[in-house]
């Protein structure tokens, strides 16, 4: 059966993998995810990801944080939806707990934190948020 939503697949493996006090999960590639990955990364919330061509399909192994024993993600949740999207302008971007969480974006010039559109100016589809 096919997946209807990928990216919501990926951020419940991450938000799965943390619960149980995982290293590292393992989510099927896509450019949209390894993106997603990248900010993640950027803001700090993951400690890294790798492509893993061990298997079938090509994966990304993506390398889970803790501080303190605790998760780095405290929530991670899809906004837009496959029965219901969600476009921001840069003017109207939601802030996540008052900017310690953020919202991520996909712009026309690629995946974003909400910062970062900001600052570029752009809006998009919200893709996620994460505190």
């Amino acid at each position: 059966m096919a997946m209807t939503d990928p990216l919501g697949d990926m951020l419940t493996r991450i938000r799965n993998g943390q619960q149980a006090k995982k290293d590292s999960v393992l989510s099927p590639a896509s450019k949209l995810r390894a993106n997603v990955l990248e900010v993640l990364q950027r803001e700090g919330y993951i400690r890294g990801y790798s492509e893993d061509a061990s298997g079938k399909h090509p994966a990304l192994r993506i390398e889970l944080k803790y501080f303190e024993g605790e998760p780095a993600i405290k929530h991670v949740s899809r906004v837009s939806k496959p029965g219901r999207r969600v476009y921001s302008g840069s003017k109207e971007l939601p802030t996540v707990r008052n900017g310690l969480g953020i919202t991520i974006v996909s712009t026309p010039r690629g995946v974003l934190s909400d910062n970062e559109a900001r600052e570029n100016n752009v809006g998009g589809e919200v893709l996620a948020e994460v505190f």
